[in-house]
């Protein structure tokens, strides 16, 4: 059975011998760090977990897995804490927390690196930037490459380069009998296919390794606002304008209110606004010429598009999602921004109440299309479109109306689903899980469970079962 806080402490036996085998902090309830360790990105969750094992390395990895199979402890895996339903922690089990794990290893010649499981992109930015390179990899700086990864990985490069899975040379991985195992196409290339996309489900990976693109360190980017009620205008001239852009632009379509930024007129804070926010990854001239169109359409109240430092522009959005704030998600894929779409966003986004809100919709397409849909276990490589249907609020204060809004919004746009990101899932069940993969993929992947791990051991994720 499943130890209790209290229960663990006193079996001084498997604590005596894990303590003896692990080089990193373990952190049990009534610690001084207990409260910091055990909370999330996501304030609107909180759980107690029996135990936190803050591993510095692989060997701590192998011994947190083996003693979790001795005491039949339920595991939740953390990289940077960033699961929107909070998969990356648990009541009274086991987080296997990989935060410590930070080690980047850049090799410019060959262009490739290598980035431990802790590691957040930020870093990973910092890493790879210092030689004019990149990996695709999310919009905020914060978030795990881990989790990101592991369900695909979409961000401001992916229409040039592929999503982050598609960068992926080689995985390290400890399965959930408590072994290491490397994967990559020559090596456990089953299990490779698997962890490109089918998330925790598999085991943790505890290493990646990279191919690097050549990308910066200037980039031209930034951001367009035009006053809400002006959005329908807007995104039909976006729809027809983003048909002809090249792969090397990005953008990404946001309704909020306007934020109390430096950058942000004090007279524009709190005032509705969508935005097109673009990062165009290729010569400055060229991205200045193909964003001219979008910057003049209208008549826009703020314009911050401008030559600046990749890492900069990638962390744009931070101040956007920051710790601690309550977050609840819906999401899905289209095929298009068709009128109905539209209009449907447009009349949703006018009602928000929280000025903390902003959901996005991803521009798709470009390299993301041409790697083939049975390479790798991420679906949706079709889609034109991934609406992130956000709702945001500081505290629990008005959490319960924006999280209405939010599927409000969603269900309003389900005429026009496709699929669904599964970084971008809540709890929401097998059926939606399922849906993310597609039937036929979705069973390929329930018999890699079955032979990865058949006890459903790494269950804390989205998760597939493998009966």
């Amino acid at each position: 059975m499943n130890l209790t806080a209290t229960e663990l402490r006193l079996d001084s036996t498997f604590m005596n011998e894990l303590e003896a085998s692990f080089r990193g902090e373990l952190v049990t309830p009534g610690d001084p760090t207990y409260d910091e360790h055990r909370k999330i990105w996501n304030g609107a969750i909180s759980r107690t977990p029996a135990l936190i094992a803050r591993c510095a390395g692989v060997a701590d990895v192998l011994a947190a897995v083996r003693f979790a199979r001795k005491t039949e402890m339920t595991v939740a895996v953390r990289s940077g804490g960033h699961s929107f339903p909070g998969q990356s922690v648990c009541d009274e089990g086991m987080v296997i927390d990989l935060g410590l794990m930070k080690g980047v290893r850049v090799d410019p010649q060959a262009r490739t690196a290598r980035a431990q499981a802790g590691v957040l992109l930020g870093e990973l930015d910092r890493e790879t930037q210092a030689f004019g390179l990149a990996i695709p990899a999310g919009i905020v700086t914060h978030t795990g490459l881990a989790g990101l990864t592991l369900g695909g990985g979409i961000g401001w490069l992916m229409r040039k380069y592929g999503l982050t899975i598609d960068q992926l040379l080689s995985v390290d991985v400890v399965t959930a009998d408590g072994e290491f195992v490397r994967a990559s196409e020559d090596e456990n290339a089953d299990l490779f296919w698997g962890v490109r996309g089918g998330g925790g489900n598999f085991g943790i990976v505890t290493e990646f390794e990279f191919r690097l693109n050549p990308l910066g360190p200037t980039a031209f980017a930034g951001a367009v606002f035009w006053p809400m009620e002006e959005s329908p205008k807007v995104l039909r001239f976006y729809r027809e304008w983003i048909a002809e852009v090249p792969d090397e632009l990005t953008t990404i379509v946001v309704h909020r209110k306007a934020p109390p930024l430096s950058v942000v007129p004090p007279e524009l804070h709190g005032k509705p606004v969508v935005v097109v926010a673009c990062c165009y990854a290729g010569p400055v001239e060229d991205g200045e010429k193909v964003l001219r169109p979008i910057r003049k359409f209208g008549t826009p109240v703020l314009d911050v598009c401008a030559p600046k430092p990749f890492v900069n522009h990638q962390a744009m959005f931070d101040p956007s999602f920051p710790r601690g704030w309550w977050y609840y998600f819906r999401s899905c894929d289209v095929a298009e921004l068709t009128d109905g779409v539209i209009d449907t966003t447009v009349d949703h986004a006018l009602r928000m109440k929280s000025p903390l809100t902003a959901f996005p919709i991803f521009h798709l397409g470009g390299a993301i299309g041409r790697v083939g849909e049975d390479e790798t276990a991420f679906s949706g490589r079709g889609a034109g479109h991934t609406i992130n249907v956000n709702a945001t609020t500081s505290t629990s204060e008005g959490f319960d109306e924006e999280r209405e809004w939010s599927r409000s919004l969603w269900s309003a746009l389900k005429p026009y689903h496709q699929s669904v990101y599964v970084n971008f899932l809540m709890e929401e069940g097998e059926e939606r899980v399922r849906e993310a993969y597609g039937a036929q993929k979705y069973d390929r992947l329930k018999a890699l469970k079955r032979k990865y791990d058949p006890d459903n051991f790494f269950r804390l994720n989205q998760n597939i079962p493998p009966d």
